[in-house]
């Protein structure tokens, strides 16, 4: 039965899903850096900007296989691969919602800002960014949601994380506590992605209460 798996399996499962929490927490946090990056560097150029959301759109287009399998001539099997496939697929939704969040700013409240003196950093940090950072927030929160999915075809380069159970269990389909193997794994991938979007409720409430929300 699976819970009887779960029960006798729940200490290696449970580390399993550590590492695929955390493998997906870094991912997202250099996605973070790049997409919000990017998105700030290509403010005053349109065109620069419209190329860069062409760009890692259709990073998004290319099936997980392949990119993982993309990986390997370059950085050989395991951590780092996985870990660069996630953050390139992770780009987009944050970028996106960057530039949504950054042109979604009233006018009136930028004029308002040069109008008492302050320069174009300090305007953009102290009242540019934290209007906009609900939207950044919730691409982030996307980007998240959809790499915990996308972490466990990471198996397929050595990656770790909960898509090991899947793999093993599917190459054994057949056999003694295959199928379990299999599901505990998506079982604990569905944990993973709720456990990581309550964090984010959670941070987007703290933000709230110190005054990011408009």
């Amino acid at each position: 039965m699976l819970l009887t798996y779960l029960a006798d399996n729940a200490l290696r499962i449970l580390f399993l899903a550590q590492q695929h929490a955390e493998l997906v927490l870094i991912s997202v946090g250099i996605s973070t850096v790049l997409g919000i990056g990017l998105a700030l560097l290509s403010e005053s150029a349109p065109r620069l900007r419209q190329a860069l959301l062409s760009v890692s759109g259709t990073f998004l287009t290319i099936p997980s296989f392949a990119l993982f399998a993309l990986m390997i001539p370059i950085l050989g099997l395991g951590v780092a691969p996985t870990i660069v496939a996630l953050a390139i697929y992770g780009i987009f939704p944050i970028l996106r919602n960057t530039v949504t969040g950054l042109e979604g700013v009233d006018a009136a409240v930028i004029d308002a800002a040069k109008g008492v003196g302050m320069g174009g950093g300090r305007r953009m940090l102290t009242v540019v960014l934290p209007l906009a950072w609900p939207i950044i927030l919730n691409g982030i929160r996307t980007a998240t949601i959809m790499l915990v999915a996308t972490a466990a075809i990471g198996a397929v380069v050595r990656g770790p994380g909960l898509g090991e159970l899947i793999f093993r269990g599917l190459a054994r389909i057949g056999g003694a506590n295959a199928l379990n193997e299999a599901l505990s794994g998506v079982i604990g991938v569905v944990l993973v992605a709720l456990v990581l979007d309550l964090l984010f409720i959670l941070i987007a409430k703290m933000t709230t209460l110190r005054g990011l929300h408009v």
